[in-house]
């Protein structure tokens, strides 16, 4: 697969504030020169939008940890043709909040699937793509809980309603990844204050894709 852009991926456990970094880092991305693509998953297309309401849809209680891994893949598969590749192609800077990492944490360490299978999924889907960089947004598991309960704006999802222990399960896979691919993924501090959480990501990228 050849591809001419950036990719760089934004990971982390329910209320790590990567979504909000994303944002508040587009300014500064966006004075380095290349145009910006952002997305997410899952959704980010029409297709796999209406995959996603029904992964977080809170009175989806009867899904399948196995369905829901499944839905997560498709809808990946569909992100990537249309979203994905194509800026890719172009040359294009192109950030996503989150992608084959969340499978592993959620459904791999979080639920209880088998890794093996899931790594073997995110291959077929996305025909071996990676991110060149991934950032994880650490953030101890309570405070993050604690995040999603003080913010009133926040739409609880299925996924929130999980038990402590499923997140702390999440991070527990994050931090496993880490271990395994630190060349790729890189760990920022999200506990720190929002501006400093910002400075760090955007130091990492500078470092990475745009050193003088």
């Amino acid at each position: 697969m050849t591809k001419k852009g950036i990719f760089i991926t934004f990971e982390g456990p329910d209320g790590a504030g990567k979504t909000t970094a994303l944002q508040e880092l587009l300014p500064a991305l966006k004075q380095l020169g290349p145009e910006i693509v952002t997305t997410r998953e899952p959704g980010g297309v029409a297709i796999a939008e209406e995959i996603r309401n029904i992964i977080l849809e809170p009175a989806n209680t009867a899904m399948d940890d196995k369905t829901e891994l499944l839905l997560f893949i498709a809808a990946r598969r569909q992100h990537l043709k249309e979203k994905i590749l194509p800026p890719l192609a172009e040359g294009k800077l192109l950030l996503i909040d989150r992608f084959i990492d969340s499978s592993v944490a959620y459904q791999g360490f979080g639920r209880g699937l088998d890794v093996a299978d899931i790594h073997w999924l995110n291959q077929y889907a996305t025909d071996g793509l990676k991110p060149d960089l991934t950032l994880y947004f650490d953030i101890d598991t309570e405070e993050g809980l604690a995040r999603i309960a003080r913010n009133a704006d926040r739409d609880v999802d299925r996924l929130d309603m999980e038990k402590a222990d499923m997140h702390r399960r999440v991070r527990q896979g994050y931090l496993a990844i880490l271990e395994q691919e630190p060349e790729r993924m890189v760990k920022i501090d999200a506990s720190q204050p929002l501006e400093a959480v910002v400075a760090d990501a955007l130091a990492v990228i500078k470092a990475r894709f745009f050193a003088e």
